[in-house]
């Protein structure tokens, strides 16, 4: 009688133990794990997933989560394919990361289609949330809209009033080309020419002679990762900046001045999301990220932990994966974490917060291993991204 009871008493401790929730999810993290963008998103995307889910303990809240992950290789094609092999066969309910515009575009698409989500916190083109918006898509992290108002306007502000753009021959480099001339124009600066290169290119000599010989007191690097690295080492070879004309970095990450040295990219005014020394909350994350990853994690890598905790937050409180449901809850309800802080969704799908315009520190300034940059300003987010009435979004409208 005795044992009876004990197993009674058992099962029902069990019984309360178990969480009521059971909800089974699987993410798919699609980015470049072999080129130009795999430093700045690649494993390190994953490892921040599976930092999200973990924080959030998820399997203790009865939401059981898988993870997979996959090269997209910058190419359109292989990344629609993926991601339609991925919900056909996988299962897969939502898509993170997705650097690359061109390729972010081509899923964006196959999500709509097949109603799921899609949390884009590596592409950088403003038409996500513009002529291409999507209820089933919301841009995380930063879009070319938000760098060309912070980069842009600062270096007409320091007297860069004539541009020449050196631009990635795509549909991010031809966006954040086209947002910048832009804000240059508005600023009362000219815009003299622009050069427009192949994706992943290794001699930008040619390109640099263009821009060098055009006059523009602002060349404007309309491109990302491993291209702007060989951009800006070349400038340097060829001695451009100290020639007299500028250098803006439009998108520019943490990796890309570990790759290029204080010594080289020492001065660069970029506009960043995040970064590692912002306050306490930052420093935290970072340096757990780094214990698993070995460096600090790049603004698209700390956007997809944000964006997945939220996302979590939004299955749980609904009880469900059901992408309309979830989306529903996660732009209705603020997000809240250590990146970020709090912030909201719109419903043209843009995440609304706070972007920086930094500078990076000289040699002597540094303190310590990766401290790079210097705080020159915060830009409240009403005023980082792109008026909402301004995006020829038909949700936006609604």
């Amino acid at each position: 009688m005795k044992f009876a009871k004990a197993l009674f008493a058992s099962a029902a401790f069990a019984a309360l133990a178990t969480p009521a929730l059971a909800v089974d999810v699987t993410i798919g993290v699609l980015n470049d794990r072999s080129g130009l963008y795999a430093d700045l998103a690649g494993e390190g995307s994953v490892v921040a997933t599976r930092m999200a889910i973990e924080d959030f303990d998820a399997e203790g809240k009865g939401i059981n989560v898988e993870v997979l992950s996959a090269d997209h290789q910058n190419k359109p094609d292989v990344g629609s394919n993926i991601a339609r092999q991925w919900i056909d066969t996988e299962n897969v309910d939502v898509i993170v990361d997705v650097p690359t515009s061109s390729v972010a575009l081509a899923v964006n698409e196959v999500v709509r289609e097949k109603d799921k989500i899609f949390l884009a916190s590596g592409p950088a083109t403003s038409d996500l949330t513009g002529k291409a918006c999507s209820p089933n898509t919301i841009h995380w992290t930063y879009d070319t809209y938000s760098l060309a108002n912070g980069t842009g306007k600062a270096m007409v502000q320091e007297g860069g009033d004539s541009w020449f753009f050196v631009t990635a021959d795509y549909a991010f480099g031809h966006a954040l080309e086209r947002d910048t001339q832009a804000v240059v124009e508005e600023a009362g600066g000219k815009v003299l020419g622009n050069v427009r290169h192949p994706l992943s290119s290794s001699d930008f000599s040619s390109f640099l002679l263009q821009a060098q010989a055009s006059g523009a007191k602002v060349i404007g690097l309309a491109n990302a990762g491993g291209d702007t690295i060989n951009s800006i080492k070349q400038a340097a070879e060829f001695g451009i900046v100290q020639a007299g004309q500028s250098l803006a970095g439009l998108l520019i990450f943490s990796t890309d001045v570990a790759a290029l040295g204080l010594e080289t990219a020492q001065g660069l005014v970029l506009t960043n999301a995040f970064f590692a020394d912002r306050n306490e909350d930052t420093k935290a994350f970072s340096e757990r990220f780094k214990e698993r990853h070995g460096k600090n994690p790049t603004m698209v890598q700390a956007g997809v932990y944000s964006a997945v905790l939220h996302y979590l937050k939004g299955v749980e409180a609904t009880g469900s994966d059901e992408a309309g449901k979830v989306m529903e809850w996660m732009k209705a309800n603020p997000s809240n974490d250590p990146i970020f802080g709090e912030a909201s969704v719109r419903k043209d799908g843009r995440h609304m917060h706070d972007m920086y315009l930094l500078k990076v520190k000289s040699p002597d300034a540094a303190q310590g291993e990766e401290d790079y940059f210097e705080l020159l300003t915060t830009i409240p987010a009403e005023e980082a991204f792109r008026p909402i009435e301004d995006g020829e979004c038909e949700m936006a409208k609604q």
